[in-house]
């Protein structure tokens, strides 16, 4: 429900909760994760197991590509906090993921607004608002564009490893009321994070992962009430600015066409997920999967990978493939 009366206690959701069936779309290795093991552990702690949980929204529209889910959580100090589901770690969430970079207006971004206003309206109180990977994204943009009463009352915008916006988004005067608040997560080898433009504040973590694999938050280092602090590695800055040197390079139309054809090469390869270690650290099943493209997605593929290595980018993509 939407409003204060219907909101259920966290520790009672992790006891009557059901796993999804293993085939359905709901269970992915990495939700079943949050399920068995981070609910479970939060709600048992005092400092979450008291938490209100209401407004659960859950849309997945493969046809018109929406796939959106939101939650609210009522927290002790009179707060709310309006959370937006990401991506998963699979390689199809990444793609869900880059493919903001040649996108205007996504249906999830318009859901995710008229979910902030429906909420906040029903609630009279301060919010923060957040999301991890693509639900980062979705934070920003519904605190951007929601209802100027609603956005008055927000504190702090969370985006965890969330990929950015394009330049209309950041020169508009909604962006511009919002970015004071805004706090960006990202670890120190940020891929998904450093996609396309976010001027908010960066606050760079330790992960215990290398790579690709860093995007999982449950590798992110915590102490205590707050994240391990990290400095960029060489690689993020050179992944910062390689993203930023193809976003500026190309139009919408290259970007789609080579993330089709890279993100092709990756399913023909047998790649469902990024923590498929026995299979993302050989190379040459990246190879095969480009071999099986068609000759113009293939020729294209080739010529980003040769820019990527003009620019230093042998070590980085055996970094980026988490070899030593």
């Amino acid at each position: 429900g939407d409003d204060e009366e219907n909101a259920v206690f966290l520790k009672n959701i992790a006891k009557n909760l059901k796993l999804p069936p293993k085939k359905s779309k709901e269970s992915s290795m990495f939700n079943r994760n949050i399920m068995t093991g981070f609910l479970k552990e939060a709600a048992a702690t005092r400092r979450f197991g008291d938490v209100k949980v209401m407004a659960y929204d859950n849309v997945f529209e493969q046809k018109s590509t929406i796939q959106f889910a939101a939650v609210t959580f009522l927290l002790d100090d009179g707060t709310a906090f309006v959370a937006f589901r990401g991506t998963d770690n699979t390689i199809a969430g990444w793609k869900e993921d880059f493919s903001l970079s040649y996108q205007s207006e996504t249906e999830g971004q318009k859901r995710a607004v008229a979910y902030l206003n429906q909420v906040a309206a029903a609630l009279p109180l301060p919010l923060r608002i957040g999301g991890h990977s693509k639900g980062g994204n979705f934070a920003i943009y519904a605190s951007a564009f929601c209802e100027p009463e609603i956005r008055d009352r927000i504190i702090e915008v969370y985006t965890n490893d969330g990929p950015g916006f394009r330049e209309d988004i950041l020169a508009s005067e909604e962006y511009k009321t919002i970015l004071p608040r805004i706090i960006s997560i990202v670890p120190d080898t940020s891929i998904i994070g450093m996609l396309l433009g976010n001027e908010g504040v960066h606050r760079i973590i330790d992960s215990t992962a290398v790579g690709l694999t860093q995007h999982d938050s449950f590798t992110w280092q915590v102490q205590h009430n707050h994240f391990v602090e990290a400095e960029a590695t060489e690689l993020g800055i050179f992944i910062d600015q390689t993203l930023k040197d193809w976003v500026a390079d190309t139009d919408d139309e290259e970007r789609r066409a080579l993330i089709d054809t890279i993100f092709t090469a990756f399913e023909s390869a047998g790649l469902e997920n990024f923590h498929d270690e026995s299979k993302i650290k050989r190379i040459d099943l990246l190879f095969q999967g480009l071999l099986a493209l068609p000759k113009e997605q293939r020729s294209d593929m080739l010529r980003a990978i040769g820019h990527l290595f003009q620019s230093g980018g042998q070590t980085a993509w055996a970094k980026l493939l988490g070899e030593k």
